[in-house]
């Protein structure tokens, strides 16, 4: 019987290489605007379900409402691994757009809970659309965003989750103020917020091209380049020139299918073992300090300050402002000085501030205005590493994984960070009741130190990346060996 053999097509392409030395235009503005967008709307559902104005309505205390909480971070882990897998298989685009319906059906349907089990359901499906989010807009917004500006372009999408949660807490004084709506009118309609501004986002994506460079490895070629020349023309229109890209920096590689399991662990544990520690170590350190403050600075305030929850949101928006002007004013040094010396500095300061704050706090010498003050300090510095922290996962790591990656390593993030909460809740809990702050001091010792040692780590083993190709960072698996000017597969 004769066998039939499946011959797999072999292109040349400049796609990379064209992408990256693209000026700077309108093109890339809707990219970050139409794609950025989603950690803005993450930011404000965080904020406006952190206000529990729907507590008294569906009968919730303490425990369901923390319960709500768990129940999104489920779903975004959830969403991450599934979207994140069919991210790279599938597409960037078609991902992109189906996990933001996800996300604006599941938060609207929870503003019409009519009990805590229907709640937690939609806050699920909510979770689960961003966590998809995460995984196929950092893998879209790195192939696409030239390589001279990825890394501050990535940090300030990142960081604008901090904007969102500034805008749901002042949402939230509009939204929960009974004198001006009916207590159980207001915090529905505040969850209808983030739908509605997502629905404008869909039709800015429905204009965003699908990822050439994910086109190129999946037997699309014709269509990546055609999407890279209506780019170009589109930036030509604008009156900005570019250079022809020389023949020597094309590549080759061939059409790549579904990536077995085995491949990926190849990748992650033999082929980039230091690689996959550094990404565990940045996004586990960063999620457990975040989750630590984030989620208790109101009990913090209320329980050693007497401040009335009311005016705990005033200086929640102090914060977020901190955080977000960190991501938008340190982004451009990870392109100029380097993402290993960037991302050590980051973690490092922002764990000596909250470390000199830890010790100030236990003197008794700090005010809810000055404790908020080393906070913000703090997170000027977190906010920073801790998008490039997504920054980095995204861009050292193979094409034809890219997503997948993200999701597995922003999963087990998420999932060790979840700890912090109850844990630094419980510190509080003993330091307000016997009147010794000592437990609470540990506590915020810990969480310096877990930082400082993200900081050390991404120090010694981090990849300078900072305007690179992402395929001189981490050769594709497509590509065919010998075929790229200059680089032996697999020596970086």
């Amino acid at each position: 019987m004769a066998s039939s053999r499946i011959e797999v097509k072999e292109v040349r392409s400049l796609v990379p290489a064209r992408m990256d030395r693209l000026p700077w235009a309108r093109f890339h503005w809707m990219i970050v605007v139409g794609l950025g967008f989603s950690w803005i709307l993450d930011g404000l559902e965080v904020q406006i379900v952190a206000a529990n104005g729907y507590a008294s309505t569906l009968g919730m205390g303490p425990a369901e409402v923390g319960l709500a909480g768990t129940f999104y971070l489920l779903g975004q882990v959830f969403g991450a691994l599934v979207f994140g897998r069919l991210t790279d298989r599938l597409g960037r685009k078609k991902l992109f757009i189906i996990s933001l319906v996800i996300y604006l059906v599941g938060s609207g349907v929870a503003g019409l809970s009519f009990a805590p089990w229907f709640f937690y359901v939609w806050r699920f499906v909510a979770g689960a659309g961003i966590g998809g989010e995460y995984a196929a807009i950092n893998s879209a917004i790195d192939e696409i965003i030239p390589a001279k500006y990825r890394g501050r372009v990535d940090i300030a999408i990142n960081g604008t989750y901090w904007g969102g949660a500034a805008l749901g807490a002042v949402a939230n004084m509009f939204f929960l103020n009974t004198d001006i709506l009916p207590e159980d009118i207001g915090w529905r309609l505040s969850f209808f917020l983030g739908p509605v501004l997502g629905i404008l986002i869909i039709w800015l994506r429905r204009h965003i091209p699908e990822s050439p460079r994910w086109q190129m490895t999946h037997g699309r070629e014709d269509e990546a380049e055609r999407n890279v020349d209506e780019i170009e023309q589109r930036i030509r229109t604008e009156g900005k020139t570019f250079e022809d890209v020389p023949e020597s920096k094309a590549i080759t590689v061939r059409e790549y299918g579904r990536v077995p399991f085995v491949t990926i662990a190849k990748v992650l544990f033999t082929k980039y073992p230091r690689r996959t520690f550094v990404g565990i170590t940045m996004m586990v350190t960063q999620s457990f300090l975040y989750n630590a403050i984030f989620f208790t600075y109101a009990l913090v305030l209320e329980n050693f300050y007497d401040t009335p929850p009311a005016e705990a949101s005033t200086y929640f928006i102090v914060f977020a402002v901190g955080n977000l002007t960190g991501a938008l004013l340190l982004g451009h040094f990870f392109d100029t000085w380097g993402r290993r010396r960037m991302l050590f500095g980051t973690y490092m300061l922002a764990g000596l501030i909250l470390l000199v704050s830890a010790f100030l706090f236990n003197a008794g010498v700090l005010t809810a205005a000055t404790h908020t003050a080393f906070w913000c300090a703090s997170f000027f510095f977190a906010s920073a590493g801790a998008s490039a922290a997504y920054l980095t996962v995204s861009e050292i790591f193979p094409l034809e994984v890219r997503s997948q990656v993200i999701s597995y390593v922003f999963s087990i993030g998420q999932l060790v960070g979840a700890i912090a909460p109850t844990l630094y809740g419980s510190l509080i809990g003993s330091s307000a009741d016997t009147g010794d702050r000592g437990p609470l001091f540990w506590g915020y010792v810990l969480g310096a130190s877990v930082m400082m040692f993200g900081g050390i780590i991404c120090g010694i083993f981090g990849v300078s990346a900072a305007g690179k190709s992402l395929e001189d960072i981490s050769d594709p698996l497509s590509l065919v060996e010998g075929a790229k000017e200059g680089v032996t597969p697999g020596s970086r």
